[in-house]
Order: C-alpha cells, then sequence, then structure tokens
C-alpha cells in the first residue's frame, strides 16, 4: 500500500526528499518564532538584519559562483576539480573580507547607519567562508543526487540555530543571540555534510589537480564574468533596501520589514530550494530542445504548489501576525500582505533563471538583474519621504511587471532552442 502512494518519477522522489528536509528544517524556526518575536525587539531583529545584509552581499562572491559549474561536466573528475576550486576561492574571499573590515570598520559601520553592528563585522567573513564551503559541498551532493545528505545537514542546521536562538534569548544576550545562533548553525551543518561527502566521496579527492583546475577555471569563466554580477546585483537589492530602510525610517521599522520578509519567503524555503535543485539537476542533464516543454511543466506544478499559500499571505497576513506573534508585529503583517505578489512571481522565476546557464545566456540574466536591483533602490532614495508601505505598494507593482516579462523572455529562448531542434 505504501509503495502505490511513493512518487514514480525520479524527479518527484528528488523533490519529496529534499522537500522533507526543507519543511522539517523551516518548520523548526516558525514554531519558534512566537517566541522569539516576544523576547527580541524589532530593534535586534533590525541588527540582524543589518549583519544578514552584509554578509550576504559577501556570500555571493565566496566561490566566485563556480559552485553553479559543479554540476555541468559530464566526468565527476572535472567537477571534483570545481568544487575544490570553489574551496579555494572561499578563504581567499574571506580573508580578503577580514582586511577590508579591519581597516574600515568605521567607514562601513557609518555606512550601515548604526552604531551597534560595528563588533559584529568581525564575524562576517567566518560567515563569508562557512557559506562558501557549504554551497561547494551542496553541489557536489546535488551532482551526486545525495539529497537525503542536503535535508539531513539543513534539518541539523536549523535545530541547532534555533536551539542557539532561544537560550541565547532567554539569557539576556539580546540581538547577540540572533547572529551567533545563525553562525553557529551553519558552521555545525557545513561540517556534518562536509563529513558525509568526506566518508563517501574521499577517494574523488585524489583527481584534484592544480592544472586541471586552472582549465576548468577558464573553461567556465562566464559564470564570474556574467553570473557573479547577477548574483551581486541581487544581493544588492535586498540588502540595499535594508540598508536604506535603517537610514530613511528606523532600525525598528527594518526589524518590521525583516521579520515580514522572512516569513513570506517561509514558502518559496519550504519547497522552493528542493524545485530548484533538482530542476537544475534535470535541466542540466536534458536536451536543450526539451528545456522549453520542462519550463512549461515546471510553472504549471510550482503555481498548484505555492499558489494557495501565497493567497492566505495576501488577505489574511495582518491578523495571522498579530495572533501570532503579537500586537507590536501589526505593521510587519501589513508589510508581508504587500509584498506577496512580489514574492510569487520570484518564486516561479528564480529557478527557471538556470536556464539561461544551461544555455550559456548568462548576459540575458546580468541585464535583468541590473533592472531587477535598481528599481527598487530607486523607488526607495528618490521618494523615502513618503510613507512605507506606499512605497513598498510601488515597488511591487513594478517588481511584479519585470518579472512577468522576465517569463517571457525564458520562453522566447526555450522556445528558440525547441525550434532549432525540428
Amino acid at each position: 500500500m505504501l509503495d502505490k502512494l511513493k512518487p514514480k518519477s525520479e524527479f518527484a522522489r528528488n523533490v519529496l526528499t529534499l522537500m522533507t528536509g526543507t519543511t522539517i528544517a523551516q518548520a523548526i524556526p516558525i514554531a519558534i518564532s512566537p517566541i522569539l518575536t516576544r523576547i527580541y525587539t524589532p530593534e535586534d531583529f533590525g541588527i540582524f538584519a543589518l549583519y544578514m545584509s552584509v554578509a550576504s552581499i559577501l556570500s555571493v562572491i565566496a566561490t566566485g559562483r563556480y559552485e553553479l559549474a559543479i554540476m555541468l561536466p559530464k566526468k565527476d573528475e572535472d567537477a571534483i576539480n570545481i568544487v575544490a576550486l570553489s574551496l579555494i576561492i572561499s578563504f581567499l574571499i574571506s580573508f580578503i573580507a577580514l582586511l577590508i573590515i579591519f581597516f574600515f570598520n568605521d567607514s562601513l559601520t557609518n555606512l550601515l547607519g548604526n552604531s551597534k553592528i560595528s563588533s559584529w563585522l568581525y564575524f562576517i567573513p567566518l560567515t563569508v567562508l562557512l557559506t562558501g564551503i557549504y554551497q561547494s559541498f551542496n553541489y557536489w551532493s546535488n551532482r551526486k543526487k545525495h539529497y537525503k545528505r542536503l535535508a539531513t545537514s539543513r534539518v541539523i542546521q536549523s535545530g541547532t540555530t534555533a536551539s542557539l536562538n532561544l537560550g541565547m534569548g532567554f539569557g539576556g544576550f539580546g540581538g547577540a543571540g540572533l547572529i551567533l545562533g545563525v553562525i553557529l548553525g551553519q558552521g555545525v551543518a557545513t561540517g556534518v555534510l562536509g563529513k558525509m561527502i568526506w566518508g563517501e566521496d574521499i577517494y574523488k579527492f585524489k583527481e584534484v589537480k592544480r592544472l586541471k583546475i586552472v582549465a576548468l577555471m577558464k573553461k567556465y569563466k562566464k559564470l564570474p564574468i556574467f553570473n557573479l554580477p547577477n548574483a551581486l546585483m541581487d544581493g544588492f537589492r535586498l540588502s540595499g533596501i535594508n540598508i536604506l530602510i535603517a537610514n530613511f525610517f528606523t532600525i525598528s521599522i527594518l526589524g518590521q520589514f525583516s521579520l515580514a520578509w522572512k516569513m513570506i519567503q517561509t514558502p518559496m524555503a519550504l519547497i522552493g530550494s528542493s524545485l530548484s535543485q533538482v530542476f537544475f539537476q534535470k535541466i542540466s542533464s536534458t536536451d536543450k530542445s526539451n528545456l522549453n516543454d520542462l519550463v512549461k511543466k515546471f510553472i504549471i506544478k510550482a503555481s498548484f504548489i505555492a499558489l494557495p499559500i501565497f493567497l492566505i499571505i495576501y488577505f489574511f497576513s495582518t491578523d495571522i501576525f498579530i495572533f501570532i506573534f503579537g500586537e507590536n508585529w501589526k505593521l510587519s503583517g501589513e508589510i508581508a500582505s504587500i509584498l506577496a505578489p512580489w514574492i510569487f512571481l520570484n518564486f516561479l522565476t528564480a529557478p527557471m533563471a538556470n536556464v539561461f546557464i544551461v544555455l550559456n545566456k548568462q548576459e540575458i540574466v546580468l541585464m535583468v538583474s541590473i533592472v531587477y536591483m535598481l528599481i527598487p533602490l530607486m523607488i526607495l532614495i528618490f521618494m523615502h519621504h513618503l510613507n512605507l508601505l506606499y512605497l513598498l505598494k510601488v515597488i511591487t507593482f513594478f517588481m511584479s511587471l519585470l518579472l512577468i516579462f522576465y517569463m517571457g523572455l525564458i520562453f522566447i529562448y526555450t522556445l528558440k532552442e525547441k525550434n532549432n531542434a525540428l
């Protein structure tokens, strides 16, 4: 009886495995969120958001985006050399980040607009390094279809982070509990994933050669040239929004925004990363003429799963936030409702950006990303004297239009590949 309930296709089984781990991992912080919002203040969440804003920008360049190339070679020998390349770059970028923060801490603190972030900036290189290592191991495991390994590491990271957030929160650590919890949780998850890879795939690392690394770095140079700027644009977009809100409004309002963003992203985190990884593996191993059909099927499946969740967020988030998090977080619920259409369309288009990687058309993603970054930042810069909720409505409207246009581009290019094969 149970065998009949199991998904029959490999794609569905892989998504289910990752989604199960991701669901458990995301359920843990959701379960403790009503407690966290009562032991941490909006200001604590604001400081944490500032820290993660800077860490996220630098984490994007941690591997030079070469981790994406781990999926592409036909031979594991090439892929493991790319893993080694990604790890080397991660250590280099982290060291450079440490030097920059050491010499320019005061300038960075002034730019971020809050003196309390100053001492925490020294922890950012560690966060960047752990992110680079984890992403390298993550894509290697994805290539080898070790989805149980990935699911396990995510649950461990979430559980560790949640336990530390609660313990430090009740211990009176303030915003430090949120930041240290994330760092230590990430460290434990990276260590566990690395140990599993070392135990099963250690023999592969014997194939790592310096000349091979250099050759593959040149072969996939389009990733740092085109995809890295694109990823940086995406990082600057959200981080820039956080920094501008902190400067133009207050750190407490940033805390409200960050909670809304985190909660509305939860439906995407539950299934989006799992869908994206398996979808990327699928399109990177299929004939290009099949991409158009795969994109259509993906949109239908993803919309069927996510649309009901985002409709609930759009219509009922304010009441839900007040009930779950407390009256102090009403503004956060209003923000979540406004952002819902934008995040839903982003949920659909984010995994499909990998299509342009497979087609070696990263320059298209870069051009779209530049516009995608500039729209919210320009609106905040030139209209910050207006009400925040009104500004977010304007941002959501224009971002949604751009994402619909982006989906159209993906259809056009995949349809060309299909027609060329006829």
